[in-house]
């Protein structure tokens, strides 16, 4: 086999990415298009039709007979069923059991000496020789084709709703800080690990490894005891901000200590022999030459850490509550579910808010993801 061709496995790995990719991408859109669509159309039909016009049946009612207007000697009701929303009517009834009985443009007699007339516009016409009496309007049935139809009103509701700016704002207090703070830790002590040579590095090094393993469950109720214990002790609540990044923290180090120690062990040995023959201290070996060098790992678990804690709901409720001032943002989406769960353009709305800033996030430094984790992967001290 020549150079030039290409092995059937190739063809193999760049399809499976292809389908990865697809796989990933299509809910993110699919959440989108939903988000941006009428409510109508979108609780009768999937985003994939969002393109494509849109038939539903539905049923208004007439104004009351005290709307009727005389009219060349007759009696008229007139409206229009649509409401100016766009669509073409296609059938009309009265009757529940008929309710395509007429085709628009056709007329249809009622009780009582009256007619319905439907026009395929939507406009309508009820008409009587005498006067029409009752309080309530005429039941119309009918099956319209709607266009696709796309608004920014879900969002507007959403981002209206009580709270919401409020969990934005704490769940950007709680992941910022929680991503920051364990990135300054780990870096420092990745750097011990890797370059300083010290008595017990290697069990430091294989307790970090099987802290990896340790579920977050099983250390919730512990560390909270304890956080409650230090606050009942200092006269403060053990439900703040800094209670909720010290838990992420803690959760979070044990990755970042593994991934930049090996990043920063396959770093260039001459470069730190180099710098020590100058006389640089550690500490400007760590800040001036690993740091910079080291940005892509820095980089990689930003992204993981940041979509761990802008996400998590379960180490927000357990550390800083459900109150409406310390509610992040998907506990908020959570209570929005339990009472506008037949909303479906509330919820799609709602999600995609959410995932805004880690979309952002991500992009923004997706281009060290991969060569971060790979080289913190093969590389090692």
């Amino acid at each position: 086999m020549t150079s030039s061709k290409r092995s059937p496995l190739t063809w193999v790995v760049h399809l499976s990415v292809l389908f990865l990719v697809l796989l990933w991408t299509m809910p993110t859109a699919g959440l989108l298009i939903s988000s941006l669509r009428d409510k109508d159309q979108l609780a009768v039909s999937g985003w994939w039709t969002a393109l494509a016009t849109s038939s539903r049946n539905d049923v208004a009612r007439a104004p009351s007979p005290e709307s009727q207007v005389e009219r060349d000697g007759k009696f008229v009701i007139a409206g229009n069923l649509l409401q100016g929303q766009g669509g073409e009517i296609s059938a009309f009834g009265f009757s529940s059991r008929e309710p395509a009985k007429f085709q628009a443009g056709e007329t249809a007699e009622l009780n009582d000496g009256e007619s319905l007339t439907v026009q395929a516009d939507g406009s309508y016409e009820i008409v009587s020789d005498t006067r029409m009496e009752g309080s309530r309007g005429q039941r119309i049935f009918f099956t319209a084709a709607t266009p696709p139809r796309f608004t920014l009103e879900n969002y507007g509701e959403v981002l209206s709703a009580a709270g919401i700016g409020r969990s934005f704002i704490n769940s950007l207090t709680v992941a910022v800080p929680s991503t920051v703070i364990p990135i300054l830790i780990a870096a420092f002590a990745a750097y011990a690990l890797a370059w300083m040579r010290f008595p017990g590095r290697a069990i430091l090094i294989a307790v970090v490894v099987g802290l990896l393993v340790v579920p977050l469950q099983m250390s919730l109720i512990p560390l909270l005891r304890l956080y409650n214990d230090v606050g009942a002790f200092l006269g403060v609540s053990a439900k703040t901000y800094m209670g909720i990044w010290l838990a992420h923290t803690g959760f979070g180090l044990p990755l970042a200590i593994y991934l930049l120690r090996n990043y920063m062990a396959g770093l260039p040995r001459e470069i730190m022999e180099s710098a020590r023959v100058d006389g640089a201290s550690d500490f400007d070996i760590f800040v001036k030459i690993i740091l910079p060098l080291s940005f892509p790992a820095l980089a990689s678990f930003a992204i993981f850490q940041f979509l761990w804690t802008w996400n998590d709901l379960l180490v927000a409720i357990v550390f800083l509550g459900t109150g409406n001032d310390q509610l992040v943002l998907t506990g908020r989406l959570v209570n929005l579910l339990g009472s506008r769960g037949g909303n479906w353009e509330i919820l799609t709305a709602s999600a995609f808010i959410t995932i805004v800033v880690p979309l952002i996030v991500f992009f923004a430094l997706q281009r060290y993801l991969v060569r971060g984790l790979l080289a913190g992967s093969v590389k090692g001290g």
